[in-house]
């Protein structure tokens, strides 16, 4: 199977992180790849803030102008362990976060990304115990509904304060005693399928994924906004995949969504996620289907949606955020591990998405 552009981001900002510093020509020869491709990936990751380049060479980023902690005990000289499942697209922001957090409080943060195999975010975690990590933040690479119960209940015993990291594990499971920090997706797509029927939409469409714990809430999300709403889906969900991974099916899901458009069924599609939504909205265009003139579209996850030729609405998970919340509390938590009295009850902090709104739903911006 060909190499995505995201799992080969990750490759290299593996060997950039393993070594503090790297030349862009040696980068090209280990991943196997052009040093165009390699100089290429390098722009686009240190843009995020993800690397940093000097003449040629490439270095894991320091925190630029962060303040230094104003009170003893706010975390100076501590050492946070990140867990993620990639640090590309989506937990790119996350990461981020959680960077400026820890240097807010003086904090050290130490990574490393599981590429969404959960089979090996056990022995992930413990190289960053091994590596001096007091406190974790922990994003398991879980994709399928079973992943928890199969690759989760070590996380409750880790010998360290745990913060979960855009996960909700079961009621009553061992993890949902555990600190966490998430998006609230059911919230976002309510938001979505409300805006398009104040449009005069009827339900709209959904089309998604079903890979990532984000798209299984974004399923479900939909199924809950419609029960609140009192409307019905038009047809069932169309099964979404990357179309850099899968072209037929793809094509598939792209020709389904075309059928509901011009039989009538439905004038409004919710899609997830916004990679795919701007290769879908590229498709049907060819195929004769304009956005948002026959087809109000909003993507999910707003990472690109505004880049596309018609700016997508999208729902904005707080990526950042999260990061940011998290790791504050995970410094709490430490911090109180550290000092006198009791600790604290745990915390289920939830943060609301916003729509922004563009373009492709018909709707003026805001």
């Amino acid at each position: 199977m060909r190499e995505s552009a995201a799992e080969r981001h990750n490759r290299l900002l593996g060997l950039v992180r393993e070594r503090g510093s790297a030349r862009v020509s040696d980068l090209a020869g280990q991943l196997g790849v052009s040093p165009v491709t390699v100089r290429r990936d390098v722009e686009e990751l240190a843009g995020r803030g993800l690397l940093d380049r000097v003449h040629g060479s490439v270095s894991w980023p320091r925190e630029q102008g962060a303040p230094a902690p104003t009170a003893a005990g706010s975390g100076s000289g501590l050492v946070l362990g990140m867990l993620a499942p990639s640090a590309t697209y989506y937990f790119a922001e996350v990461i981020r976060g959680a960077h400026e957090a820890a240097a807010r409080a003086g904090a050290r943060l130490i990574l490393r990304i599981s590429d969404y195999r959960p089979e090996e975010d056990h022995a992930r975690t413990d190289g960053l115990l091994a590596a001096g990590a007091e406190g974790l933040l922990v994003a398991p690479g879980w994709r399928r509904p079973g992943d928890p119960a199969a690759y989760g209940d070590w996380i409750a015993s880790l010998p360290v304060p745990t913060v979960l990291l855009e996960r909700q594990p079961a009621a009553g499971s061992p993890l949902d005693g555990l600190d966490r920090v998430c998006s609230d997706h059911r919230h976002g797509v309510l938001l979505a399928v409300r805006h398009l029927m104040e449009l005069g939409h009827g339900a709209p469409l959904l089309m998604a994924r079903d890979d990532s714990p984000t798209a299984l809430a974004v399923r479900s999300g939909y199924a809950e906004a419609l029960g609140v709403l009192g409307v019905r889906a038009p047809q069932a969900v169309i099964d979404s995949v990357p179309a850099e991974v899968h072209p037929d099916r793809f094509e598939a899901a792209v020709q389904a969504l075309r059928a509901a458009v011009t039989s009538g069924a439905a004038t409004a599609a919710l899609i997830h996620n916004d990679v795919d939504a701007i290769q879908v909205v590229q498709r049907l265009a060819e195929l004769g289907v304009r956005v948002p003139k026959d087809l109000a579209v909003i993507a999910y996850d707003d990472e690109v949606a505004a880049l596309a030729d018609t700016p997508l609405t999208a729902v904005a998970p707080p990526k950042r955020e999260v990061g940011r919340h998290a790791t504050g509390l995970l410094v709490e938590r430490l911090g109180q591990a550290w000092g006198a009295g009791g600790e604290e009850p745990r915390r289920h902090l939830t943060l609301l998405p916003q729509l922004r709104v563009r373009g492709s739903c018909g709707a003026s911006s805001i």
